[in-house]
């Protein structure tokens, strides 16, 4: 479990606690709560000047779908993974989005409907130096967002992060070299690096994971097979020597897994080209903090990840990066914040149907009765102290799926216990409706009934 960050009186950030210390804290009113996530107590009556210190460091491991974070403390009794956490990203949403859009533009044009006029200056020449897309933009701004946020919750002291280099053509052709680089871009990888994510660190073969993996030729060199990035994927042990030689149809006699076997294999590497989109960002965005910085590589940290027999994960990957990763201590069943880009509303001026139309009046305002989607709140007339994600409405009634916010509301004037409050989160969601239905459980709630407790911050957060 992730340590609680600490605060002193004048917000400056102190060593984070166990969450013990911070319970027994705050029953002693010494202090009280700034931040409900990232957890966050302000002491009352310390200043930074009269605490003491050990060094901490800010570990990242960026990826085009999740990015690991990870807080490492120096102790005398060694390295501690102390905060840990796994950020989704909404990249291929963007993407998705920003197809979406033009479909139905081009869908208008043709039909000469009314569209937008053309724009010929927003054309990637008409772009700024140094201009990215907006769904590697929106990977950059979260990691900057979490350098700030955990920046002013704890006081680190330097930054390491994963920086790998993706060398399609070199992949392509082994013997590329000079001139033959002036048909294309980027020099020198990790052929096996370069697998792996494509694979998600997964045989192809099997779907094992966490074992160790090996570099496997689709057809084999003895019956022709080349070094190609096309014929090369990613096999366990057992499998690569159980294929030897083999052919895949000969190898793989299930039509069905052949067939996903064939899929996984042509799957294009959307992650890596993300990541080699924004290499050098990442770069000075980690300088531009001002603190110490070391730039590591997925070969290290994997080796260091498999010396201390952990298994993957992207946070345990960011713990293990770069030679001070060698030797650190991460808790059996660590469980680390899950955080989840949402973005801060939608700038579409009205909804449209799947033929393009208006489908729903423009949005004029995302604030109603002091909420705004995302916002962090809580029952105010109910004993319960589940905190949940709002969807304001201009009516005043909010909608509650959830059925033990519902129960909750239901039988507010009657403790619920822990039993039943688990048991109702075990149903699948067609056993949730029916018993809501068979309870008559409320489906939304009145805005008076809720009280704020944070702000929308543009992320989703889990435990």
């Amino acid at each position: 479990m992730n340590k609680v960050f600490v605060l002193d009186k004048n917000k400056k950030p102190l060593m984070p606690c166990l969450p013990v210390r911070a319970r027994e804290l705050l029953n002693k009113g010494k202090a009280t709560v700034y931040k409900i996530v990232p957890f966050t107590i302000i002491i009352k009556d310390r200043t930074a000047e009269e605490s003491s210190f050990q060094d901490l460091e800010l570990k990242l491991d960026p990826g085009a779908g999740t990015t690991g974070i990870a807080i490492n403390a120096y102790y005398k009794r060694g390295v501690v993974l102390i905060f840990a956490a796994n950020l989704k990203h909404r990249a291929f949403k963007i993407v998705t989005n920003l197809a979406r859009r033009k479909m139905l533009r081009v869908g208008r044009h043709s039909r000469k409907l009314r569209y937008r006029e053309k724009r010929f200056d927003n054309r990637k020449k008409s772009k700024p130096k140094g201009w990215l897309p907006p769904s590697s933009l929106s990977i950059l701004n979260n990691i900057n967002a979490w350098i700030d946020k955990l920046r002013r919750r704890a006081p680190i002291g330097g930054i390491s992060i994963e920086i790998n280099k993706f060398d399609t053509q070199k992949l392509e052709d082994p013997t590329i070299s000079g001139k033959g680089y002036q048909q294309g871009t980027l020099a020198g990888t990790n052929i096996k690096e370069y697998l792996l994510t494509k694979h998600n660190h997964t045989c192809v073969y099997c779907d094992a994971t966490n074992v160790p993996l090996q570099i496997d030729h689709i057809v084999p060199k003895s019956k022709g097979g080349t070094n190609s990035i096309d014929n090369l994927t990613i096999a366990c042990v057992s499998c690569n020597q159980k294929k030897s030689n083999l052919n895949l149809k000969e190898f793989i006699k299930d039509p069905v897994r052949l067939k996903k076997v064939q899929a996984n294999i042509k799957k294009p590497l959307k992650d890596t080209a993300q990541i080699n989109k924004i290499r050098n960002k990442l770069k000075e965005l980690v300088i531009a903090v001002g603190l110490p910085y070391l730039f590591g590589d997925g070969g290290e940290t994997k080796f260091n990840r498999i010396s201390q027999k952990y298994p993957k994960d992207h946070f345990i990957d960011a713990a293990c990066l770069n030679h001070t990763g060698k030797d650190v201590y991460i808790k059996p069943g660590y469980r680390p914040l899950y955080i989840e880009a949402m973005g801060r509303g939608d700038r579409q001026a009205v909804s449209t149907d799947a033929y393009g139309f208006p489908s729903a009046k423009p949005v004029t305002k995302k604030r109603y009765f002091g909420f705004i989607t995302g916002d962090l709140v809580k029952f105010t007339h109910t004993v319960t102290a589940k905190i949940f994600r709002v969807n304001p409405r201009d009516t005043g009634q909010f909608n509650i799926t959830d059925i033990r916010l519902r129960l909750a509301l239901k039988f507010r004037n009657t403790k619920l216990s822990n039993k039943t409050l688990a048991l109702a989160k075990a149903l699948s969601p067609e056993e949730a409706k029916e018993k809501a239905k068979k309870l008559k459980l409320p489906t939304s709630v009145s805005y008076k009934k809720l009280k704020l407790v944070q702000h929308n911050d543009g992320f989703k957060y889990s435990f």
